[in-house]
């Protein structure tokens, strides 16, 4: 089969494609013929940095959708052929990809699998962190960086569903604030003045809950932006800075509270309560209530092409690869 792999970490150059053998599932895993792959700003990580790579060489990707092709010991209720989506630890920049069998979703009935591709790592993500983390309540604002990407895309129209008084994104271009204002945001604000732009929209009140993938002085500043009691949820480091610490002189003055998360590391540690989360978050997405427009489609072989367009910062939306 084919794969696209990485032998060191680097650029979008070091991606290869190659022949590899075809993985075959352990028990309570399930093999998947890939149809279409989801690309997430973790597999550029992966790639880069070595995020959560254990070792190399690494076939990176998170996501996929595509038929099932053979079942391990102690799976029950998926079957050979079945049209499915699924969440992995790697390896579905591939011709066929292994996942755990509680990360694997049937396709449901009107969905196709293209479209399925973009949900299972994103909007279960965006889900969390409005609801299960964040826990915003209705009247309540928003800040969410990193608006027009694909966690972003979902975490605009969660935050509307949800009721939210006032939903506001960080982007790093005008034409990014103008897709994220088309996706559930009332305003999205320039990376170098949000700060500034938040307290002035807000009567320099501040927003009760920002979601942060950024880190670094961008999460400061997002602190300096919470209200009194507000919530700020960190869910990355795309900026790759040096790990931040927050203490008493930040959090106590205005009561202000920080809380993280990572969709692989519930993935690794409760799979059920990840499951239940997926279940909420993709329910949405079946009733038409949530989408995550596909904004550029690559070819397997071009997954190069496709982490030097999420690096140019001008992508918005969801990537995919097509790899059936």
């Amino acid at each position: 089969m084919r794969a696209i792999r990485f032998d060191e970490f680097g650029g979008p150059e070091v991606l290869r494609l190659v022949e590899a053998k075809v993985p075959e599932p352990g028990p309570g895993e399930v093999s998947v013929e890939v149809a279409y792959v989801g690309v997430n700003f973790a597999d550029l990580k992966a790639r880069s940095a070595g995020y959560r790579v254990g070792s190399l060489p690494f076939v990176p990707g998170l996501e996929l959708s595509g038929r099932v092709r053979a079942v391990g010991d102690g799976v029950a209720g998926i079957a050979v052929g079945q049209e499915v989506a699924a969440m992995t630890e790697g390896g579905a920049y591939a011709d066929v990809a292994v996942a755990p069998a509680a990360t694997v979703f049937p396709l449901p009935a009107g969905m196709s699998l293209r479209t399925i591709a973009t949900l299972p790592t994103v909007l279960p993500t965006a889900h969390a962190l409005i609801h299960e983390v964040g826990r915003l309540q209705p009247g309540e604002s928003v800040l969410v960086q990193g608006a027009a990407g694909g966690v972003g895309t979902g975490a605009g129209q969660l935050a509307r569903l949800a009721g939210a008084g006032a939903v506001y994104g960080v982007v790093s271009s005008e034409a990014k604030a103008e897709y994220a204002r088309a996706h559930g945001y009332d305003d999205a604000f320039l990376t170098d003045t949000f700060a500034a732009d938040v307290l002035r929209a807000t009567g320099g009140r501040g927003v009760d809950l920002v979601l942060d993938p950024v880190g670094g002085e961008t999460l400061r500043q997002g602190l300096e932006a919470l209200a009194l009691f507000g919530r700020l949820v960190s869910y990355g480091n795309a900026s790759g800075d040096a790990a931040w610490q927050v203490g008493q002189n930040e959090l106590y003055p205005r009561a202000r509270s920080v809380s993280g998360f990572s969709i692989l590391g519930l993935a690794a540690d409760d799979p059920a309560a990840l499951r239940a989360i997926a279940d909420r978050a993709l329910s949405l997405a079946i009733g038409g209530e949530v989408e995550l427009p596909v904004t550029a489609e690559f070819a397997l072989e071009e997954a190069a092409a496709a982490h030097r367009l999420m690096e140019s910062r001008t992508s918005t939306g969801k990537l995919l690869l097509k790899a059936g």
